[in-house]
């Protein structure tokens, strides 16, 4: 299991799929449909069932029960990679028998324990890193590797016991739309996990409320030199704004349950300027809160303008899924049940972040996240464990066995 997941994880990852937050196609990037197609046609020749790929790029396939009255579950993971850092040309080093030592990434870059300590726990493993130029695309081309070679597992062993099994690769995941056209209906689970979590051990059922405020600063221009009393500069409004903002309630001061603001991005010229803040708390009141905050401080700024101005836009990104699990208590206890039995220890912690499954948790498919085995996702210091793969992906038979005893 072992050397094919190491094949088809390397595969995958020389696929360039990054979304792009720009664009309105579905896919937003066309590299996405075409890794689709591999996959359509791998999993066709593998022996799946009921493969289809829809003409916005959602990927489903059906393993059948060999058991009755066993419950529908699916395994789900996302086909694009982040758009913020480049996935082309990925050349990814693996690194056999791990010595505890840096790895150096190309000419410049290093992978160092002293800054990323986690990789004390894999000496004598083998990591596949990248080689400093590019993210690596274990986010979340791992988690398709993994349940691709666990259900393919099921498939080949028909004396393990399980219920009907649906998987699903979506698009657009890491720009927020993954589940914009995924027919919850149609996939015809009970529940499903998603398979995009980090170390070995991490089960996920909680994560941030989400929202994205875009404030715009209005000026004047004219021509510099005739200026006087004239040009408003927008770029300095919004500037002038950002100081007021907290400094330490950000992403790079914040773990664990704390929320933030985070300046995504700033863009202008004299006469019009953006920043675009992404907002974030697990807690919904503290959520709203801090909507409220915001809005708050750009009508308090606007009273201070004599000219120019201010305007706000915030739109909600997906909500905290744990008001949606919980009430299932047995989707976590089935998952805990199954890492134990690996003699894997359950790492219960809140995903700073988002999924397709907080979205699908609350179109009624509940849909906790399982580890994949990576670490550093999103840039060139990402790696992922190939042993840890493997047990991610005993972990999901593991599921398959286990829900397999409940009644449908």
């Amino acid at each position: 299991m072992k050397q094919q997941l190491l094949e088809r994880f390397l595969s995958y990852v020389s696929f360039d799929t990054q979304s792009d937050g720009q664009s309105p196609n579905v896919p937003s990037t066309h590299s996405q449909f075409v890794f689709a197609q591999h996959l359509r046609q791998e999993l066709v020749s593998l022996g799946f069932e009921d493969v289809q790929l829809s003409d916005k790029g959602y990927l489903t396939a059906t393993v059948p029960a060999n058991v009755e009255n066993a419950p529908s579950i699916g395994f789900i993971a996302h086909l694009d990679t982040a758009p913020d850092y480049s996935g082309k040309n990925v050349s990814p080093q693996v690194i056999e028998n791990y010595n505890g030592e840096d790895i150096q990434l190309g000419l410049e870059e290093v992978l160092s324990p002293k800054q990323f300590s986690s990789l004390n726990q894999y000496i004598g493993q083998t990591l596949i890193t990248t080689d400093g130029t590019s993210l690596l695309g274990g986010d979340d081309k791992a988690g398709i590797a993994e349940i691709i070679s666990a259900l393919h597992h099921l498939l080949t062993h028909p004396e393990i016991p399980h219920g009907k099994i649906r998987l699903c690769f979506t698009p657009d995941e890491e720009i927020g739309r993954g589940a914009d056209h995924f027919n919850v209906d149609g996939f015809g689970a009970q529940w499903a996990y998603t398979v995009d979590g980090g170390q070995v051990g991490e089960l996920e059922y909680e994560n941030f409320n989400a929202a994205t405020a875009i404030i715009t600063a209005t000026g004047n221009n004219c021509h510099p030199g005739t200026a006087y009393g004239v040009m408003v500069n927008a770029q300095t409004i919004a500037a002038r704004f950002h100081a007021k903002m907290p400094l330490k309630d950000t992403p790079e001061h914040s773990r664990d349950y704390d929320g933030f603001f985070h300046l995504l991005g700033m863009e202008g010229v004299t006469e019009k300027a953006t920043l675009t803040y992404i907002i974030r708390d697990f807690d919904f009141e503290l959520f709203e809160q801090r909507k409220r905050w915001l809005t708050e401080l750009v009508e308090k700024y606007n009273a201070e303008l004599s000219i120019g101005q201010l305007t706000i836009d915030v739109e909600d990104s997906y909500l905290n899924m744990k008001q949606q699990v919980l009430p299932h208590p047995h989707i976590i206890d089935i998952a805990k049940q199954a890492m134990q039995n690996l003699g894997i220890e359950p790492i219960i912690k809140p995903i700073r972040g988002g999924t397709d499954g907080s979205r699908l948790s609350y179109m009624g498919l509940p849909c906790p996240n399982l580890f994949t085995g990576g670490h550093n996702f999103h840039g060139k210091h990402e790696y992922v464990c190939v042993e840890s793969m493997v047990k991610a992906t005993e972990t999901i038979i593991e599921i398959a066995k286990l829900t397999a005893q409940h009644k449908a």
